[in-house]
């Protein structure tokens, strides 16, 4: 399941930026799925970041990754076999990293309890 994730995210980031990760590795900690990227910044990101323009490529990477949540979600829920409750993304420049975080949905999820002061018939 983690290589499969791993393989996903680094597939996805390749066809949508034009590069890809150098490395992955996903880990599965209590529900919480945390994939680590190694490397993957585009020359166009290289040349913002190597004058200064780090916000330009924070802002470009949470834009891509409001745009292509779904995506993302669908790669780590066809893998684990749960539903994805939140995303979050970040990227460190030095060194070039990226993190993509999942929460799962409880697999032991059953429905609430009824409130104590309904009544029913």
């Amino acid at each position: 399941m983690r290589a499969q994730i791993s393989t996903g995210l680094v597939q996805l980031h390749s066809r949508y930026y034009g590069k890809g990760p150098t490395k992955a590795k996903t880990h599965l900690v209590d529900g919480t799925v945390v994939c680590l990227l190694r490397g993957g910044f585009t020359t166009v990101e290289r040349t913002l970041l190597d004058t200064g323009r780090v916000e330009s490529v924070y802002q470009m990477r949470r834009s891509f990754q409001q745009v292509m949540e779904h995506e993302f979600r669908r790669i780590v829920e066809e893998a684990s076999g749960r539903r994805v409750i939140a995303y979050m993304s970040s990227i460190h420049v030095n060194p070039e990293l990226a993190v993509e975080i999942f929460v799962l949905e409880d697999e032991t999820r059953t429905e609430p309890e009824p409130d104590a002061t309904e009544v029913s018939d």
